[in-house]
């Protein structure tokens, strides 16, 4: 049972701004893409691999992605290419191949995203501390909802 029912008016305002904002977000994604050289799926391929702990095989990076082996394949090519990320042998097991990003290949592109910093903390320091951590939490607990029903699901570790 809920713990603070919703009314269907309600839920769909939400959902209203949700999609707005993943349209937008989609949008703003695929020009920063365009503007490092990259496809959309090259550009969140780079973003997965550069938030993992480690370097990842590119059959993790397929199922995360839902991407096939030989489509992360094109991409590690094209990603390699623009100098981002590099295939590294696994020092454990040789015969694995490892993909990691370029220690400073997200540094080079971050002024890219300067912008959506600028007013994310914009946005942000209009609320309250207290109102910040519901935020917080409403966003948490969006993104474990997704997390779910993702491919690969969890995390890119």
């Amino acid at each position: 049972m809920a713990k603070y029912p919703l009314s269907a008016e309600e839920l769909a305002r939400f959902a209203d701004l949700g999609r707005e904002g993943g349209t937008l977000t989609v949008l703003r994604h695929a020009r920063i893409a365009e503007r490092m050289g990259l496809s959309a799926t090259d550009h969140k391929v780079l973003e997965l691999a550069g938030q993992a702990p480690g370097p990842l095989t590119a059959g993790r990076i397929a199922e995360l992605t839902g991407l096939s082996t030989g489509a992360v394949t094109g991409v590690m090519d094209r990603l390699e290419k623009a100098g981002l990320a590099r295939r590294v042998r696994d020092t454990v097991d040789r015969r694995k191949v490892l993909i990691e990003v370029v220690p400073d290949a997200l540094e080079r592109h971050a002024p890219l995203f300067e912008s959506a910093y600028t007013n994310m903390k914009n946005v942000l320091e209009r609320f309250s501390p207290e109102e910040r951590k519901v935020l917080e939490r409403f966003q948490s607990a969006l993104l474990d909802g997704l997390r779910d029903e993702l491919p690969g699901s969890s995390s890119p570790a």
